[in-house]
């Protein structure tokens, strides 16, 4: 290895930029995105199913629907919970700005 991969690697901004490099040369190379996420798209609605019916006990269909509902629930839970954090930074931000002038 030589000084500079050293460097880099030591480097999380910079380990962070190749990253993102691969994952877009990654992205590009591939031609069928829905079938390339299809397994993590799987695996997500399985853990909604098992987290509505963990016994395993309710009609497919039954738990299907209780499946797509809870999932909806939980991405509107993470919406507002964005915007509750992104409103906390803007308060943030506004004080901290009424500190400076008031400093001036």
């Amino acid at each position: 290895m030589t000084d500079r991969t050293q460097d880099i690697q030591d480097d999380p901004a910079t380990v962070s930029d190749a990253a993102r490099a691969m994952a877009r040369l990654s992205w590009d190379m591939t031609s069928d995105r829905s079938a390339r996420t299809a397994p993590a798209r799987a695996a997500s609605f399985a853990r909604f199913e098992r987290q509505v019916d963990p016994a395993g006990v309710l009609p497919s269909n039954e738990r299907a629907k209780r499946a797509e509902s809870a999932r909806k629930a939980f991405y509107r839970e993470m919406a507002l919970r964005a915007v509750e954090v992104r409103r906390a930074k803007r308060a943030a931000k506004r004080a901290a700005s009424t500190c400076e002038d008031e400093q001036l």
